[in-house]
C-alpha cells in the first residue's frame, strides 16, 4: 500500500466520525489560537512601550538628584536638592551634548474665568521644546528671552484648554490664566501627543524656568535636567562626559558616591522591552499548556479508534498490510487532525488578537515566528501523541483482531 493509499484511507476514517474529529481539533485550535494571541497581545505591548518611551524625547538622558540617606533611612529618589543652573551650564560644553534644558514641576490650581482645574507646571527653557519633540498648535513656545527676563508666560497642553475653556480648540492665546494666585499670559498650545503612559504633555503648562522657581516653587534647585545626546551613537560618551563635569562641579573627590543620578533612554527602553518580552514569554507558555492538552486528546481518541476498528486492523493484516502501513495510516490520522486544528487555530488567533487590542484599544502585533511555532507544535504534537495509538495498532497479532468482538 503505498502512501497515497494511505492518506487516502486516513481521510475516509476522520470523515466517517466527523463530530468526534472536529472535537478531537477543538483542543489543538484553542491552543494555537491561544498562543498566537497571546503573543500577538504581548509583542504589540511591546511595540507600543518602546514607542512611548522614544517619544519621551530623542536620544534623552536625564540627570535627577540622588536620594537621601540619614542614619540609614532612605529618602526617595531625587529627594536630594543637588541639581542647579550651573550645572546645566557645564554640561552646556559637552561636545557629545546637543541641547540641555533645566527642569522642575509642581501641581497649582490653574483659574480662567469660570474654568479652573489643578495640574503640573512645568519650568524649563528653550530646549525642552527640541529634546521632547514639542510641536505647536499655536502661538509659540517659550524663548531664551521669556527666560532671562523672568516673563510670566506659559503654554498650554490642549487637555488643559479643554479643562479651563471646554473646547481643546478654543481660542485661548492672549489671554491671562491664573496659575496658585500668579497671572501668566498664554502665548501657545502644544499638539496632542495622547498619554505616554509616563507623562501626557497633553495635560501640562510648561513656562520659563526662572519664573517657576522665583513666583510659585520658591526654590533655586531643579527636579532635573535633560539632556539630548549629539547621536544615539554617542548616547554612551554623552553619559560618561555627564558624570565627569557633574562630578567636578559638585566637588566629589574620588571614591565618594555621586549626589546625582543619570539615566540613560536606552537603558529605559532595554529594562521595559525585557519585561514585556518575558511577560509575552509567560503568556505564550501558558497558552501553550492547551497545546499539551489537545495533543492528549487526540492521543485519546485515537486510542479509542483503535480499539473500535480493532477487526478492520485484523482484517487488514489478514489480507497482507505491513505493520508499517497501519502505523502509517493511523499516523496520518493524527497529524492531520493537528494540522488542520493548527491551521484553523492561526485564523481564530489571529482574528482574536486584532479584536482584543480593537477593543482594549491597543496595538497587537502577529509576528511569523510565533504562528510558525504555534503551527509547527501543533504538528509535532500530533506526530508525538499519534505514535503511541499508532504502535498499538500496528503491533497487533491479525488472529487476536479477527477475533475481537
Amino acid at each position: 500500500m503505498n502512501f497515497l493509499e494511505s492518506i487516502r484511507i486516513s481521510l475516509r476514517a476522520l470523515r466517517a466520525n466527523k463530530l468526534r474529529s472536529a472535537l478531537t481539533m477543538l483542543g489543538m485550535i484553542i491552543g494555537v489560537a491561544a498562543v498566537i494571541a497571546m503573543v500577538g497581545i504581548g509583542n504589540g505591548a511591546t511595540a507600543q512601550i518602546t514607542s512611548q518611551i522614544q517619544g519621551l524625547g530623542s536620544n534623552l538622558i536625564t540627570v535627577s538628584p540622588a536620594r537621601t540617606n540619614f542614619g540609614g533611612v532612605h529618602g526617595g529618589a531625587g529627594s536630594l536638592t543637588t541639581l542647579t543652573i550651573s550645572d546645566l551650564d557645564e554640561i552646556k560644553l559637552d561636545a557629545a551634548v546637543k541641547a540641555a534644558a533645566p527642569y522642575t514641576d509642581n501641581d497649582y490650581q490653574v483659574v480662567l474665568g469660570a474654568g479652573n482645574t489643578s495640574t503640573q507646571i512645568s519650568g524649563t527653557n528653550e530646549s525642552y521644546q527640541y529634546i521632547k519633540n514639542v510641536t505647536m498648535a499655536r502661538g509659540r513656545f517659550i524663548t531664551q528671552n521669556d527666560v532671562d527676563r523672568f516673563a510670566r508666560v506659559a503654554v498650554l497642553g490642549p487637555n488643559v484648554v479643554n479643562d479651563l475653556m471646554g473646547d481643546p480648540n478654543a481660542d485661548i492665546i492672549g489671554k491671562n490664566i491664573k496659575i496658585n494666585g500668579v497671572p501668566f499670559q498664554v502665548i501657545g498650545v502644544t499638539t496632542s501627543t495622547g498619554s505616554t503612559g509616563f507623562q501626557s504633555s497633553d495635560d501640562m503648562i510648561l513656562a520659563p524656568i526662572t519664573t517657576v522657581q522665583e513666583r510659585l516653587v520658591g526654590k533655586k534647585n531643579l527636579r532635573s535636567i535633560l539632556i539630548s545626546a549629539a547621536s544615539p551613537d554617542l548616547m554612551q560618551t554623552a553619559q560618561n562626559e555627564i558624570t565627569l563635569d557633574m562630578r567636578k562641579a559638585h566637588k566629589i573627590k574620588d571614591g565618594e558616591a555621586d549626589d546625582f543620578t543619570i539615566q540613560n533612554q536606552a537603558d529605559v527602553l532595554a529594562s521595559m522591552q525585557g519585561v514585556t518580552q518575558t511577560l509575552t514569554m509567560l503568556l505564550g507558555g501558558i497558552a501553550g499548556i492547551s497545546l499539551l492538552v489537545g495533543g492528549i486528546g487526540i492521543m485519546n481518541i485515537m486510542l479509542v479508534s483503535v480499539t473500535e476498528r480493532t477487526r478492520e486492523i485484523g482484517i487488514r493484516k489478514a489480507i497482507g498490510a505491513k505493520h508499517s502501513d497501519i502505523l502509517l495510516q493511523f499516523l496520518i490520522e493524527a497529524i492531520v487532525l493537528s494540522v488542520l486544528g493548527g491551521g484553523i487555530g492561526v485564523v481564530l488567533g489571529s482574528a482574536s488578537s486584532l479584536l482584543i487590542g480593537t477593543a482594549l484599544k491597543m496595538s497587537t502585533s502577529i509576528s511569523l515566528s510565533s504562528v510558525l511555532v504555534a503551527f509547527g507544535f501543533s504538528a509535532a504534537i500530533g506526530i508525538i501523541f499519534g505514535v503511541f495509538p499508532a504502535r498499538k495498532a500496528a503491533s497487533m497479532d491479525p488472529i487476536d483482531a479477527l477475533r475481537f468482538e
